[in-house]
């Protein structure tokens, strides 16, 4: 019979280590890990643009695909905050999206300015789409009583890829 004293010590080790090798284990990477899938916005669509917009394009995936719905509205309203600016600086016209200190307008303002912009014609879909991405990833960023649904998203996505790939092109990025 094994002593209980030498099977006791034995499993405080094991806890001892596996408590010092856990952290190391069992966490992600600090810059993050890819999606399994692509549900929202196929990876090919950034490839190759900037590494920001590629990684907020993993987190929007990959909220998805974990069903943190609020997460993905809130990545997805941020890629297009981004794309905007993306668009305007390219242009050299980033000056009309900057408030008097310098700093960038809110959403609200950047589709606004967007919408007016000359420089470039969006298109159709883009221009009715954009207020509503803008309303759900709102809604899930400061409602403190909504919360996103996947069909939320599902009802989304199409609109989503469109202003994205739209926005894209027009930054020169693709």
């Amino acid at each position: 019979m094994a002593d209980p004293t030498h099977i006791a010590r034995a499993a405080l080790d094991l806890a001892k280590k596996l408590k010092a090798a856990a952290p190391k284990s069992f966490v992600p990477p600090s810059e993050g890990t890819r999606p399994a899938n692509e549900f929202i916005l196929p990876h090919a669509m950034v490839r190759g643009t900037r590494g920001y917009i590629e990684k907020i394009t993993f987190q929007i995936n990959g909220c998805y695909e974990k069903g943190w719905f609020d997460g993905c509205a809130v990545m997805m309203r941020r890629l297009i905050e981004t794309l905007i600016v993306e668009c305007f600086e390219e242009h050299k016209i980033a000056g009309k999206i900057k408030n008097p200190t310098g700093d960038f307008l809110y959403l609200a303002d950047l589709i606004d300015k967007a919408l007016q912009e000359t420089t470039w014609n969006l298109g159709r879909n883009v221009k009715q789409a954009l207020p509503r991405l803008k309303n759900v990833g709102d809604k899930s960023a400061h409602s403190r009583r909504y919360n996103a649904h996947r069909e939320d998203i599902d009802r989304l996505s199409t609109d989503f890829r469109d202003v994205c790939q739209e926005l894209l092109y027009l930054a020169k990025l693709k």
